[in-house]
């Protein structure tokens, strides 16, 4: 019988080389604006992965990969160790299906946390605002007060009642579920529109990030799919507004 929860670490990993200072988690949410930050990071400091996390909460599907053979989807740590600093990412194919889910899965991430000796949480997304901005804001929530002045100095936003509904998944639950633990939390939004991939909301995030990590990235590959997908963008409004005046010469 499979188990609510599986975390399974590669044997090849010694415990001493799982441990980190902070976790940055990188689900899948709207624009996957996380997850292109974090894949992104993983890819430039060539991270390696430590262990894979299932879960009868995760949606009741199977990944089909290059030559049609399938797994079961999952979600990831990575770690890198090295001189810009000792991190772990959470990444991976899905979200929880049920509130309850949320829950569970996201304490299972943060007890990983407490017992790898991670001190700061980061967790990233997006924050839809049902529009295209020319100016992608980052809004930021934390759960310690002291985190706000530094988050700020980064170019992160505190807007009072955004989001208005909270912060819904394993972005908000592992900053409230952290701090019993002792462990900081910032949560970092990217503002995007909500309905494509968003690679331009994802460099500001990128942007925010790294500055309060103290390392430097090459955001080369996000700028670049950030200004293909504004040229698609672009495009697809110019159309939509060219079938609104056919339509109203119509009428």
């Amino acid at each position: 019988m499979m188990e609510d929860i599986t975390i399974h670490f590669e044997e090849s990993v010694a415990p001493e080389d799982r441990t980190a200072l902070i976790m940055i988690e990188g689900l899948p949410g709207i624009g996957h604006v996380g997850k292109l930050v974090t894949e992104h990071i993983i890819h430039e400091l060539g991270a390696v992965r430590i262990a894979e996390i299932n879960s009868i909460y995760l949606p009741p599907q199977v990944i089909i990969q290059e030559g049609g053979v399938v797994r079961l989807c999952n979600n990831e740590i990575y770690r890198y160790s090295g001189e810009k600093g000792s991190f772990l990412f959470l990444i991976g194919d899905f979200q929880s299906t049920s509130g309850e889910g949320h829950y569970l899965l996201s304490k299972a991430y943060v007890d990983i946390c407490h017992q790898l000796g991670v001190r700061r949480i980061y967790t990233l997304g997006g924050y839809g605002v049902g529009h295209f901005n020319e100016v992608t804001r980052v809004i930021a929530a934390v759960n310690h007060e002291d985190l706000r002045k530094p988050v700020e100095e980064a170019g992160g936003i505190f807007s009072e009642g955004e989001p208005g509904g909270g912060i819904i998944g394993a972005a908000g639950l592992m900053l409230g579920l952290s701090r019993p633990l002792g462990m900081e939390g910032i949560c970092l939004m990217g503002e995007t529109s909500g309905y494509l991939v968003d690679p331009k909301s994802a460099a500001t995030v990128l942007s925010v990030l790294t500055k309060l990590l103290g390392i430097e990235i090459d955001d080369a590959k996000l700028t670049e799919r950030a200004g293909e997908m504004e040229l698609a963008l672009q495009k697809l409004l110019e159309q939509e507004k060219k079938s609104e005046e056919e339509l109203s010469y119509i009428g």
